[in-house]
Order: C-alpha cells, then sequence, then structure tokens
C-alpha cells in the first residue's frame, strides 16, 4: 500500500507541475506553434476541463492562470488526501517495539 500511496503522490505532482508549467508558458506568452509548448499546454487543457469557465474574469491571461489554477490545487488536495488514504491502509502490527516481561 505504501508504494500505491507514493505513486498517487507522484501521479498528482505530475498532474500539478503540467497544469502551473501550462499556466506559465500562457501568461509568458510563449511561442504556442513550438511543438513542447503546443503539448504542454493541451496536456494541461484537457486536465483542466471539468474547471473551464468556473469564474469569469477579464483578461483572458487571468481568466486561465485563475480557472487552471483552481485545478491545480483541487488535484494536489485530492491527490494528497487519496495517498493519505492508501498510507494508512497499511496494517499495523500491535505491540511492534515493546518488550514483553515474561510472566514469571
Amino acid at each position: 500500500m505504501l508504494a500505491i500511496a507514493r505513486l498517487i503522490r507522484a501521479v498528482t505532482g505530475l498532474v500539478v507541475l503540467v497544469i502551473v508549467v501550462g499556466i506559465l508558458l500562457w501568461v509568458l506568452s510563449a511561442n504556442p506553434h513550438n511543438v513542447i509548448v503546443s503539448d504542454i499546454h493541451d496536456a494541461a487543457n484537457w486536465l483542466t476541463t471539468p474547471f473551464h469557465g468556473l469564474f469569469s474574469v477579464k483578461g483572458s491571461k487571468l481568466h486561465l492562470a485563475v480557472n487552471w489554477g483552481v485545478a491545480a490545487v483541487v488535484y494536489a488536495i485530492v491527490g494528497g488526501f487519496l495517498a493519505s488514504l492508501a498510507a494508512r491502509a497499511i496494517p499495523r502490527r500491535r505491540g511492534f517495539g515493546r518488550r514483553v516481561r515474561p510472566v514469571a
């Protein structure tokens, strides 16, 4: 279960990273015709689809940054919660590390 918790944290970190880099590339006006920029933006756009239009803010850059930023925060919270649940599901051994005195 610990390996699953680590995998969930890794995937969550990767998703949040893609979204944040997508935000930065959009806000900093990176060349959208560049293959890397386009791929990152497409992946971030797909990951944030449920959050499109969540808030209406003037300015296309601010609109994208706010909505995608909310998506990144939600992914981080949900992923951290799921990883925590998986880590807590590890069976604990009772009395581990304690010395038991023999009964005389």
